[in-house]
């Protein structure tokens, strides 16, 4: 098949059949024409598999129309611009994988921290009351019993301490949350016995048997 016959199979939308076309022709065949229309052909299926999400996939192909480039005749400069436009869109995508992951982890680090002070609660005689209570804007990790006084216990989470210590997030203004949260899951619960607020600092990593762990009691939080 022709350099003309593979874009006007492109044209009537049969795109991954031009593709095939192309890197058929493209393997024998390295003249300006093969390699512009090995190059849009392989411009659509990056997007296709952009679009569905096969990210993998779309690098390789963007790897092969950076090679492809010193060969294809770019007069009006469409052809660098689409390159550059495939360039941006992946580097979008992988971004937001990475957020995303980033993400997934934080959340997967901060369950896993909150088990670990669960555990050392119950064993040092706590009795697990609430776990990630919500109501609305407000939340709190834990509230457990102990000795008639209800513990309100906010759970901090770290691989290191390289940069700070984790009770150092748990800074005026979290500390005021907790403070509405606190008072808020009292009323609500029509509690009327002592409390106080607890931090427990969580520091390893995700799957470590034996994590650090300390336990800071009655936090200030007037």
């Amino acid at each position: 098949m022709t350099a003309k016959e593979i874009f006007e199979l492109r044209k009537q939308g049969h795109k991954e059949e031009a593709y095939e076309a192309a890197r058929q022709l493209y393997s024998s065949d390295k003249s300006p024409q093969a390699s512009t229309a090995m190059f849009w052909t392989a411009v659509d299926i990056f997007r296709q598999r952009m679009a569905t999400g096969r990210t993998d996939e779309a690098s390789k192909i963007l790897q092969a129309l950076e090679r492809l480039l010193p060969n294809v005749h770019d007069k009006d400069g469409w052809v660098q611009d689409a390159f550059e436009r495939c360039t941006q869109q992946l580097q979008k995508a992988v971004e937001r994988q990475r957020n995303t992951n980033d993400l997934d982890e934080h959340t997967e680090m901060g369950l896993w921290g909150e088990e670990v002070a669960m555990d050392y609660l119950r064993e040092k005689g706590y009795v697990i009351l609430e776990r990630d209570w919500h109501s609305k804007h407000r939340d709190i990790d834990i509230i457990a019993l102990k000795d008639d006084t209800v513990v309100f216990v906010e759970v901090k989470t770290r691989r290191n301490t390289e940069f700070a210590l984790p009770e150092q997030a748990v800074d005026w203004k979290k500390r005021r949350n907790l403070r509405h949260s606190i008072s808020h899951y009292l009323k609500y619960r029509r509690i009327d016995r002592p409390f106080r607020l607890d931090i427990i600092t969580v520091v390893g990593t995700l799957g470590i048997p034996h994590p650090s762990v300390n336990h800071i009691e009655d936090v200030d939080i007037m």
